[in-house]
């Protein structure tokens, strides 16, 4: 079959459900938007936005998704809008506030699930087979009369019994299923086992024909990437990923290494990826790791710093004589910058924007535009030139800064006494009225051992918002003595969770990372980036803030647990 015959895989991506279940991550409604729009440009086929019911701020998220991102078909090469879908419990409440959530959307699925194996069946929903059979069937059946696009998941598929499964799977589909999800729900199948299983599903449910196979492998032993292109091969058409593969425990199966091995492997796979844009991914990458706060680690496939970074003297001789000599992928054709051009301080806009152009970044309104644009100077004036790495951090920040501020950083001054202490001296502006925004200044100081301590202990004595640190973070965005500080602070509600009382409520060394445990702890990040890392410490400081503030004002509490295939 060749390429032009072969069918698009399709994309399922649930980064913003099961990979915001990541502990330790809480996104807002404006990130979760951004995060949906880039999303979409890429060519992503199925965002799972949420589950509605978990939260009044889950169902606005999702419905703001659904009705802002939804209709949209900017870049994307198939011309058709992404299919916006909520996930649901096998209960009718849930189905249709799923329902409600998604229902601006032009393209809208419900996704709902029921466990199938012995043992969640036995000790967590403690009902028989039969029982699940009926829960499984007028969950679905309610689910195709709100919408004609339903997925149906066995959780724990991957240690269900193969027949029961085959007997569950027909009964969905002649409910009206129109997917069927094979969940390696905790990461226990190896290839040949995932394989087998997908494989004697289709060749022995009935009806297996009428609908879409789809793969859903978590990585708890280093195998989701491995699982779900066995899926593939044995006939799932259908992939659920994640970016970078965040999730729960170790993760879901990561997008960018599934479709760079569909891509490097083009005669392999019976699927194409002709509607995706690969030059996106470096792109989403980084703004996905910087809005949840989990780094990417350096050796991470595709994405990781060190994916087309090159030491040994070998490699890269042999790189430089020609390129494919140790590298498979070129790292433009996922984004990753090139530097190709030098961005200085005699640099326009022109030259700016088009400079943005070349990285993916043409969606700008000249608003946003501008406002890079006055950052990228005051780089520039402090750095002899500007990497593309120092552009994606600004605009990154820029992303991670927006939305109505409750707190306003106007200016910090810090002063070093005999190289023992340092008196930090923080001016702000606290939010008195939202309709319009008008804001009261305040200023306080405070001495500490370290700058970052004062500078720290100055915001948190005029910020009435309860609220205690638990983790601090900072690393030069490039390497050299003129890079870029990016700070990420992490801060929860004081009455949110119970901390460690032998942690310290700040950090003592800037340069480390201290993270305090908490049980029951929703945290909120706060990244920014600057040439002066003190003041983007206490930038980083404010955007967290302002995350616990926005979250007070609506309110939003968890219901219940998040969990999912």
């Amino acid at each position: 079959m060749s390429q032009a015959e072969k069918p698009n895989i399709v994309f399922f991506d649930t980064t913003l459900r099961d990979g915001e279940q990541s502990p330790g991550v809480t996104l807002s409604v404006q990130e979760k938007l951004d995060i949906a729009r880039q999303l979409s440009r890429m060519g992503i086929n199925v965002l799972e936005a949420g589950f509605p019911v978990a939260s009044e701020g889950d169902f606005r998220a999702v419905q703001a998704i659904a009705k802002n991102i939804g209709p949209l078909t900017e870049g994307r090469k198939e011309g058709v809008p992404m299919t916006i879908c909520g996930l649901a419990r096998a209960v009718n409440s849930d189905i249709k506030r799923c329902f409600d959530a998604i229902e601006p959307a032009p393209r809208k699925r419900i996704h709902t699930f029921l466990a199938t194996s012995d043992i969640h069946l036995k000790y967590k929903l403690k009902i028989s087979r039969e029982q699940c059979i009926e829960r499984a069937v007028a969950a679905v059946k309610y689910a195709r009369s709100l919408c004609e696009d339903v997925e149906f998941s066995p959780e724990d598929a991957g240690r269900s019994e193969k027949e029961f499964l085959c007997t569950v799977l027909a009964a969905v589909i002649e409910a009206g299923a129109t997917t069927l999800n094979i969940p390696d729900t905790v990461g226990y199948n190896t290839p040949e086992e995932y394989a087998a299983i997908m494989k004697h599903l289709i060749q022995n449910t009935p009806g297996s024909d009428k609908v879409i196979w789809s793969t859903h492998c978590h990585n708890d032993l280093g195998l989701a990437t491995a699982n779900t292109l066995a899926g593939v091969v044995a006939g799932a058409r259908q992939v659920e990923v994640t970016i970078n593969g965040i999730g729960e425990r170790a993760g879901n199966t990561a997008f960018e290494e599934v479709c760079m091995a569909l891509y490097t492997h083009p005669t392999l796979f019976p699927v194409g990826i002709k509607h995706i844009d690969p030059s996106q991914i470096y792109r989403v990458s980084k703004m996905v790791s910087n809005l949840t706060g989990m780094s990417v680690q350096s050796n991470k496939a595709i994405v990781g710093a060190n994916a087309f970074a090159h030491e040994s003297g070998i490699h890269q001789d042999g790189v430089l004589k020609h390129q494919e000599t140790y590298e498979i992928i070129r790292p433009e054709v996922v984004g990753v910058p090139s530097n190709s051009l030098v961005l200085g301080k005699h640099s326009g806009r022109n030259a700016l924007r088009t400079h943005l152009e070349k990285l993916g970044v043409s969606h700008l309104t000249e608003e946003e535009f501008q406002s890079v644009f006055e950052r990228f100077k005051k780089i520039a004036d402090s750095k002899r030139q500007v990497m593309d790495e120092d552009l994606m951090a600004l605009l990154d920040d820029q992303t991670s800064q927006s939305g109505l501020e409750h707190f306003r950083l106007v200016n910090v001054q810090v002063f070093t006494t005999c190289g023992t202490s340092a008196t930090a001296t923080v001016r702000i502006q606290t939010l008195a009225s939202a309709d319009p925004p008008t804001y009261e200044t305040h200023e306080d100081a405070a001495t500490a051992p370290g700058a970052v301590d004062a500078i720290f202990s100055a915001l948190h004595r005029q910020i009435t918002l309860e609220h205690h640190m638990v983790g601090y973070d900072v690393h030069g965005v490039t390497g050299g003595s003129d890079a870029l500080g990016a700070v990420t602070v992490k801060l929860v509600n004081s009455k949110d969770g119970t901390p460690n009382p032998k942690s310290p409520t700040i950090p003592s060394q800037p340069n480390g990372f201290i993270e305090r445990t908490l049980q029951g702890a929703r945290i909120f990040k706060g990244q920014a980036t600057d040439p002066d890392v003190l003041l983007a410490g206490a930038k980083a400081y404010i955007n967290a803030l302002n995350r616990i503030a926005l979250d007070k004002a609506m309110n939003i509490s968890s219901e219940l647990d998040k969990s999912g295939p």
